[in-house]
């Protein structure tokens, strides 16, 4: 069952001009509209994300001891609170339904294996990782390059007419989360699988691809390489100077080993 309430938004509204809210912006601003008209959340995302995504109840639908994501699994409804995160974790639900049912999948089938402990484990950890901070790029191959050389100035600076050729989209609910009141550190992690080019920006198509291809095995390998998201050409004005990616304590060169 879906809900019936009211609650006032209290959470800051995102800025959608902001390159990275653009698409969600106009699921977002009906949503958040909704909510400023006295709409609980859970309701105002079931209401105007139609088929979208599954269907969205309040937090204390969730039974106590009930692991969210068994009770997503076995119910189709995903338990929702007041707030930024939850509401941007509904949005990605309605660009990416097929990955987000996947990804549930897996954790209900890795909760179902070995339970619910103090500690996620290494498989459910990497599926959480995904689903809060994950980003999806399709980029010409130079860049996927200096991006997993970890070639700051290379990737931003010599390559950045390149970035004309990129499409760059979030998926983790809480990296657009923490980009509503962005500093320089804020860190993604970008799926190491560069998105067909033959997608084009069909969103749609991208889900689809990217719900066919993920598995635990591979999930479980940690396939990501983080990127300082306020470093991509035309996300802050101040990455045009490049001394912005001088800052060695956000743009960290790649781990050495040591040798024994």
């Amino acid at each position: 069952m879906c809900a019936v309430g009211k609650a006032v938004a209290g959470w800051p509204a995102p800025d959608w001009t902001q390159p990275w809210n653009a698409p969600f912006a106009a699921d977002g601003q009906a949503v958040r509209a909704a909510c400023d008209a006295g709409i609980s959340l859970p309701r105002a995302l079931t209401q105007h994300l139609g088929g979208a995504g599954p269907c969205f109840v309040p937090q204390a639908d969730l039974p106590e001891g009930m692991a969210y994501e068994r009770f997503i699994f076995e119910h189709g409804a995903v338990p929702t609170r007041e707030g930024l995160h939850d509401f941007f974790n509904g949005l990605v639900w309605a660009r990416f339904p097929a990955t987000k049912r996947l990804l549930n999948r897996l954790q209900a089938a890795e909760i179902a294996q070995v339970g619910v402990g103090q500690v996620r484990g290494p498989v459910r950890d990497a599926i959480t990782l995904f689903d809060e901070n994950a980003i999806l790029l399709q980029a010409p191959d130079a860049l996927w390059e200096a991006l997993l050389a970890r070639e700051w100035t290379r990737l931003f600076v010599d390559l950045r007419p390149l970035w004309a050729q990129a499409r760059l989209v979030l998926f983790g609910h809480a990296l657009t989360e923490k980009l509503v009141s962005p500093y320089k550190s804020i860190t993604g992690h970008v799926y190491r699988a560069p998105v067909p080019t033959g997608l084009g920006d069909d969103v749609a198509a991208w889900d689809r691809w990217l719900a066919a291809r993920l598995s635990v095995a591979e999930l479980a390998s940690k396939p990501f390489t983080p990127l300082p998201v306020l470093g991509v050409p035309g996300w802050w004005p101040a990455n045009q100077d490049p001394l912005f990616y001088e800052d060695a304590s956000v743009f960290r060169p790649v781990r050495l080993s040591l040798e024994s």
